[in-house]
């Protein structure tokens, strides 16, 4: 079945970033669809967590622009990315580990607040039917991962898959346009793997969430992938479906291996 997409959502223009005399990224330009799944691959140290951070605020590039639907910046701080709608998990767990699944999930859910911090602390009146309102979205998302056994336990207390889908959870509270998935499979087993890669498919399909993620499965890759954009020692050396991809001779040299 052919997936239809958007317009252009995200667009990254000749984004080069340097630390020192270090260069993680050279005039790297790509675009990401309303509602498609674009991945980006690469070696170990090929810049793709850079250009993630670059896309989500938590790094400023020396040249070059990241419009979001048409609007371009020069910089933009984290705050601001996720209150235009674009959403961050990390490669390393950054949980509230003491926390329930209930709890770590409702953070996601602090930018929708309308209450200030005194009248939530209070838990009177607006604030109390707000957070009402917050709380029944939250479970809707833990409904929707299938961790609803475990929505008061502590999340340092539950399987690293588990976890996972917690972060995930995360993200999806803030209600993104766009979902930054950095390395969602690292660590898990292939049970997990197919999990997660149900529920991404799963969040691009029923809640319009367009996804970039990196990804070193090169199986989950290939399988969920729109299209994808290959780096290589900070330096784009090719973008294209899957099968476009596969058969680049350049992206066979660097990353995939002759053999495949």
């Amino acid at each position: 079945m052919t997936r239809e997409f958007g317009d252009v959502l995200l667009e990254v223009n000749n984004i080069s970033l340097s630390f020192g005399g270090v260069k993680a990224l050279t005039d790297i330009s790509f675009n990401v669809r309303e509602h498609e799944v674009r991945a980006i691959i690469g070696p170990n140290g090929a810049g793709k967590s850079s250009m993630l951070n670059c896309i989500n605020g938590v790094y400023q590039p020396q040249h070059g622009t990241i419009a979001f639907r048409g609007k371009t910046f020069k910089h933009m701080n984290s705050r601001q990315v996720a209150e235009m709608g674009i959403a961050r998990t990390f490669q390393n767990l950054a949980l509230f580990k003491g926390m329930s699944v209930v709890d770590n999930i409702m953070t996601g859910r602090n930018l929708k607040m309308k209450c200030n911090v005194f009248q939530q602390a209070l838990r009177w009146g607006p604030s109390q039917r707000e957070e009402a309102e917050q709380r029944q979205f939250v479970e809707h998302i833990i409904d929707f991962l299938e961790i609803q056994p475990y929505r008061k336990t502590a999340v340092g207390k539950m399987p690293y898959g588990l976890q996972k889908r917690v972060d995930l959870g995360r993200a999806l509270a803030m209600e993104p346009q766009v979902l930054l998935l950095d390395e969602p499979m690292a660590g898990m087993n292939v049970e997990e793997k197919q999990d997660m890669s149900r529920f991404i498919l799963d969040v691009n399909d029923e809640f319009g969430t367009t996804i970039v993620l990196i990804e070193h499965d090169m199986g989950v890759v290939m399988d969920i992938s729109d299209r994808i954009v290959v780096l290589d020692y900070g330096k784009k050396i090719g973008d294209g479906t899957p099968g476009e991809v596969r058969s680049n001779p350049e992206v066979i040299s660097a990353y995939l291996g002759a053999s495949h």
